[in-house]
């Protein structure tokens, strides 16, 4: 039976992060809705709750009965959780007279806890609330303390007590601006919680293959693929379990990156895998032409897309199933913590109903640092697991305007450019940042002659990483309804600016503008300007999100 953590979703901007880190410990951890926690679930092993937007005090603030798990189960409560379980339990949460935000010292920290197990006095934390905590329940002592939280963490924990106890913390262990967040996450999980740390890229291969093959039998499965990460790795499990018994689809509609199609059409055949390509880019340029509207272009491109699959799924007549590479911040974000559909993903939107098809959805429980580890589990290039996520719709939603065959190569010629340097531009980085580059699992060059070495000794030793592998997502944008002037070989030009598009973020729930080196940015504005034709401005986009979108459309 595989252990698990539940996490109750309070509507926090962090919740997910909280998932990861649990996932971090090789731990398995489900998230739910702040009010369907799973009862006589025999495999929940401790419960943590989120913060939230609300005050405990708000008339409309989310409540959860706690007698489903405290005392059955260890509970950590973080932020609003901590100030829900002193608020519910009889303790006293007031408004702060300023709003408690950003960092904070833990000046006195009850280290015989077994929550501050290994930890230092003095050590950094997170703060982000506009209530405090001000009286905490009575059979509560408190065990964290910072200059202006008198209650910054709290437990009813005691060496001899049988039931299990309550920790909460006001400040948030799940952002790396805590310094020891991720040890009070394992000695709650590991420790207190008695994770055997079974959760692996390793044990999730050799589960799914095997429950795949249980699950589709000899039937076949039809998989539509993007050349993106996640359809990929799904591409490879099935490939796995049912070898030729999968079939691929991979259909271009014109406006993917330069020579892409090709590039990941060679890749699938290195891999073994059965691709059925489709060059249908002269049905999406004639319905796409003269059409402005973004929300427009993505309809006519989703119709489109579904009108191809659809023929080339129709000729495999004994298909049974359909695949796809929907991964778990696809489940969370197309539901809201009351349950209710808040925002449609293109990979949980539901079967077309004359396909007649099962779903089969192998990475549905992954996050996507996960499914990177998966793949590299598997074996696939490492250029195809570090691919930066793109649009279904492509480049079609990063060309501002209407889109034509001549647009589309102004951009994939700016955007090769750009991505090229990205990928060739190597930085060097220590202690925290060197951290949670290694976190995320990219591939590093460490100063010491090993790759991905955990143990690695910082901030002494440095790694060396490609801008590319650094960010989340870089694109370039083409403003073709704008013409700027310029001057080429002392003539005067009239053309089209493009922006360049680079953010950190670890889930794209938020993020924030790549802060890039001058000396590369300079370069390759200066390429692309020289080597596109219908070119003659570069731009920077240092917007972030919220309250920006990463892409433009």
């Amino acid at each position: 039976m595989q252990q698990k953590i539940i996490i109750l979703d309070f509507g926090s901007q962090t919740t997910q992060l909280i998932g990861r880190r649990v996932r971090e410990l090789d731990t398995f951890c489900e998230i739910l809705p702040y009010n369907k926690f799973p009862k006589d679930d025999p495999s929940v092993i401790g419960v943590i709750l989120s913060g939230s937007p609300y005050s405990v005090h708000d008339p409309e603030a989310f409540q959860v009965e706690l007698s489903q798990f405290v005392n059955r189960l260890p509970v950590l409560g973080i932020c609003y959780g901590a100030q829900y379980i002193s608020h519910t339990l009889g303790g006293k949460v007031e408004k702060a007279d300023s709003r408690e935000y950003g960092r904070a010292n833990l000046q006195t920290v009850d280290t015989t806890n077994p929550l501050f197990k290994g930890f230092e006095q003095h050590s950094q934390v997170w703060m982000s609330h506009g209530d405090t905590i001000t009286a905490i329940p009575e059979g509560f002592h408190v065990i964290g303390s910072t200059a202006d939280v008198k209650y910054a963490a709290y437990s009813n924990w005691q060496p001899d007590k049988q039931e299990k106890a309550i920790w909460a913390v006001q400040f948030h262990p799940e952002v790396f601006h805590t310094i020891q967040g991720t040890q009070l996450l394992k000695n709650f999980v590991v420790d207190i919680c008695g994770s055997e740390q079974d959760w692996s890229a390793a044990s999730f291969v050799d589960t799914t293959v095997a429950e795949l093959k249980e699950q589709l039998g000899n039937d076949r499965v039809i998989l539509g693929l993007s050349g993106g990460v996640d359809s990929s790795v799904a591409a490879v499990l099935l490939n796995k379990a049912i070898g030729k018994n999968l079939t691929c689809i991979f259909v271009d509609h014109g406006m993917l990156r330069k020579n892409e199609f090709r590039q990941v059409m060679d890749d699938y055949q290195v891999l073994g895998l059965n691709v059925i390509g489709v060059d249908a880019s002269e049905k999406f340029f004639s319905d796409l032409a003269g059409v402005t509207d973004p929300e427009q272009k993505r309809k006519i491109i989703g119709r489109d897309f579904i009108e191809v699959f659809n023929a080339e799924a129709k000729k495999i007549t004994d298909a049974k199933w359909l695949a796809q590479g929907t991964i778990y911040p696809d489940r969370i974000e197309s539901l809201n913590i009351t349950g209710k559909v808040i925002k449609s993903h293109h990979n949980v939107g539901g079967l077309p109903k004359e396909m007649h098809l099962q779903l089969c959805e192998p990475l549905k429980w992954l996050f996507k640092d996960e499914v990177r580890r998966v793949g590299r589990q598997m074996g696939m290039p490492e250029h195809l697991i570090t691919r930066h996520p793109f649009p279904g719709p492509g480049l079609a939603v990063r060309i501002l305007g209407d889109i034509t065959p001549e647009k589309v190569r102004i951009l994939q010629d700016a955007d090769d450019i750009y991505i090229r340097g990205l990928r060739n531009y190597k930085v060097k980085l220590s202690g925290e940042e060197a951290r949670k580059v290694l976190a995320a699992g990219v591939p590093v060059t460490i100063s010491t002659g090993n790759t991905n070495d955990q143990t690695t000794n910082f901030p002494n030793d440095q790694i060396e990483v490609s801008l590319y592998d650094q960010i989340w997502q870089a694109c370039t944008i083409l403003l073709s309804t704008v013409r700027s002037v310029g001057v080429m070989g002392d003539e005067r030009t009239y053309e089209h600016p493009v922006a360049l598009r680079a953010v950190t973020s670890t889930d794209a729930m938020t993020a924030d503008w790549a802060h890039l080196p001058y000396d590369f940015m300079a370069k390759v504005s200066n390429e692309i300007i020289n080597k596109v034709r219908g070119v003659n401005r570069v731009c920077y986009d240092i917007s972030s999100k919220p309250p920006s979108t990463i892409e433009w459309e």
